[in-house]
């Protein structure tokens, strides 16, 4: 088994949850893996890929449960998200002058790398664009959720997110066609850090006043400041 796979018992004790709810995902479908040899194996980048997927479409409930698991998970390193510190004045533009999906993109790169955190915007911009050519993160409410597909530590300095409001809407890919006018780009070391990082911010996202304060804000400051003090509204898990 290489040591990216879970077992039945690795994964059941990765999701906290009882091996034999794993075993019925399994024989389900519900949960990516595969037999080998009679036993079931599971991808740990799968894995992460499923969660990411089930966050994208999960409602309040559902995404407590998943940031739930992953911070029991992380509890062990002692770590912790929080979306307000992991944004800076320098990675946030109000206006982003972009106007086009490919110009978004590579504009939220240059963004980013001017917070000195990313050292490569091209190579970052390109792992950005094909991982919205898989699929596009783009949600109704206007707000898109950039990342590479995979984490690219090896041109990041730390986890940051970058954040950008265009002037108006432009089509990002929304599974209903709505415009998008807030970027953020999710710039993580790790898998499960990107994770979690998703689920917490996918929270906010559909808190109280959270978009109004992404939308009205007038400086970056004003913004990290509404973000943050929304963000101590929210529940740890």
């Amino acid at each position: 088994m290489s040591r990216d796979d879970f077992d039945i018992e690795s994964l059941a004790k990765y999701l906290h949850l009882m091996p034999n709810q794993v075993q019925r995902m399994a024989e389900r479908g519900t949960v990516p893996g595969r037999r080998i040899g009679g036993e079931w194996r599971f991808s740990l980048a799968e894995i992460h890929h499923w969660l990411e997927d089930r966050i994208g479409a999960a409602d309040e409930e559902d995404l407590q449960n998943v940031e739930g698991v992953l911070n029991r998970q992380a509890r062990e390193a002692q770590s912790s998200v929080r979306i307000a510190e992991m944004l800076s004045p320098a990675g946030i533009a109000l206006p982003l002058e972009a106007r086009t999906k490919a110009s978004v993109i590579s504009d939220m790169c240059e963004l980013a790398a001017s917070t000195g955190f990313l050292w490569d915007p091209e190579k970052m911009a390109e792992a950005v664009k094909m991982r919205e050519s898989l699929h596009p993160t783009a949600m109704e409410s206007g707000v898109a959720l950039l990342h590479p597909r995979r984490p690219l530590p090896h041109i990041l300095a730390q986890p940051f997110i970058a954040l950008g409001r265009t002037y108006q809407g432009i089509p990002f890919g929304a599974e209903g066609g709505q415009l998008t006018d807030l970027f953020f780009l999710i710039c993580s070391v790790d898998d499960a850090g990107h994770l979690r990082t998703l689920a917490r911010l996918s929270r906010l996202l559909g808190s109280p006043g959270f978009m109004e304060a992404l939308r009205f804000s007038e400086t970056p400051a004003d913004l990290i400041a509404e973000v943050g003090r929304l963000e101590i509204l929210l529940p740890d898990l």
